[in-house]
């Protein structure tokens, strides 16, 4: 059964989030407290986190960058905080989605159900011949989700990853930032389009020389982005 950790401080939003992750067949666990979530987070084995933003001892910005440092694991982050500069944040950070309080459990689980079956389609292939993507000194192995750049290892979040290797494999393609939203997240965009560029920006950041002159992902602005081989 999958696991879920939920750290959410606000125990009526924490066992209503429970309650229907629980129905849906998810072994759930809630802390309310900012440390005793990110000691779990660390320390323990989990499919996915749900985390809120504003929590007592240490917020979910630091939480998520210390999970991300240490593991793939999907994270939501959720928040009553509407500012398009939180939300840029917490996806630069390398939280897997944001999501709005106040929001519908069921769509909640919708979401955790498409990031838990995406994850795992992706990592379930580990026993396969590694299968890699070669391009002018960017080297991406698709099967043990590792890239380098001119013989340097960089360090990815799953959503970067998965952004990078569907465009390299994609050559020469432009893709719009709701069909690039749509294909690595498995949700229709719903004008979410700052997700997708904060993760190009971040990738830029890892495989450009140049980042205000990228020789990999292009911006073909009125439009959306195309790798160039």
């Amino acid at each position: 059964m999958s696991r879920i950790l939920i750290i959410e401080d606000e125990g009526a939003i924490a066992e209503l989030e429970k309650d229907y992750l629980e129905l849906s067949g998810f072994e759930v666990e809630v802390a309310n407290d900012g440390e005793i979530g990110l000691k779990k987070g660390l320390t323990e084995d989990y499919d996915l986190v749900i985390l809120d933003l504003m929590l007592p001892g240490v917020d979910g910005f630091e939480i998520c960058r210390q999970v991300r440092a240490e593991k793939n694991t999907p994270i939501i982050m959720v928040s009553a905080k509407k500012d398009d500069i939180d939300k840029i944040r917490g996806l630069g950070l390398g939280a897997d989605d944001y999501m709005t309080k106040p929001f519908s459990p069921s769509e909640l689980v919708a979401r955790v159900k498409a990031h838990m079956a995406r994850y795992e389609r992706l990592v379930g292939s580990a026993v396969e011949e590694n299968k890699v993507i070669e391009i002018r000194g960017l080297k991406i192995d698709t099967t043990a989700r590792r890239v380098w750049i001119n013989g340097q290892e960089k360090a990815f979040t799953t959503k970067e990853f998965d952004l990078l290797t569907f465009l390299a494999a994609h050559p020469n393609h432009v893709y719009t930032k709701d069909e690039l939203f749509s294909e690595i997240w498995d949700m229709e965009s719903i004008g979410d389009i700052a997700t997708v560029t904060v993760h190009i920006k971040k990738i830029r950041e890892k495989i450009e020389f140049d980042t205000s002159k990228p020789q990999y992902i292009e911006t073909i602005w009125g439009v959306g982005y195309r790798f160039k081989v």
